[in-house]
């Protein structure tokens, strides 16, 4: 089962409204995807932290073989200083 792009935002942003969000569609197919995700919350974490973070945001999507989403390349950053 495929999930599309908005809908990975959509559960990302829910939990990170300010963060800046980029979705790639990586095959064409529904099931990988790259994201990035920049938001000030993540200051003063580490990226294991920062990135359990956003998949715990995904709410399941990605648990176990019937998970929607199959592959997510994920990069996490604090935003640079304005």
């Amino acid at each position: 089962m495929a999930i599309e792009a908005q809908e990975i935002e959509d559960l990302i942003r829910a939990e990170f409204p300010q963060a800046k969000i980029t979705i790639t569609d990586l095959a064409g197919d529904g099931n990988h995807y790259a994201a990035e995700v920049i938001d000030e919350s993540f200051r003063g974490k580490n990226r294991v932290q920062q990135q359990r973070a956003v998949y715990a945001a995904l709410k399941g999507k990605m648990d176990g073989a019937r998970g929607e989403l199959h592959a997510l390349a994920l990069t996490t950053k604090v935003p640079d200083p304005a």
